[in-house]
């Protein structure tokens, strides 16, 4: 699945193999973008708690996370 209007078709497939896989591939977008965001963020000097703050979870939670890929 690539094309958006082809994901977003599959999200509401009646079929739920052709659902559950439009919900993993939104997912590994969703963490594609959150990751190139984070990169964003601490490039332009955001703090961790920052960054916590904007996706809403702790900074020992972002830290953990991203913190050996920066």
């Amino acid at each position: 699945m690539t094309d958006a209007k082809d994901l977003a078709e599959s999200a509401a497939s009646a079929d739920p193999r052709v659902g559950l896989r439009a919900a993993l591939a939104l997912r590994r977008l969703a963490d594609s973008l959150e990751r190139l965001q984070v990169t964003n963020a601490r490039r332009n000097g955001w703090a961790w708690q920052e960054i916590a703050d904007a996706l809403e979870v702790s900074r020992q939670a972002v830290h953990k996370k991203y913190a050996k890929e920066m």
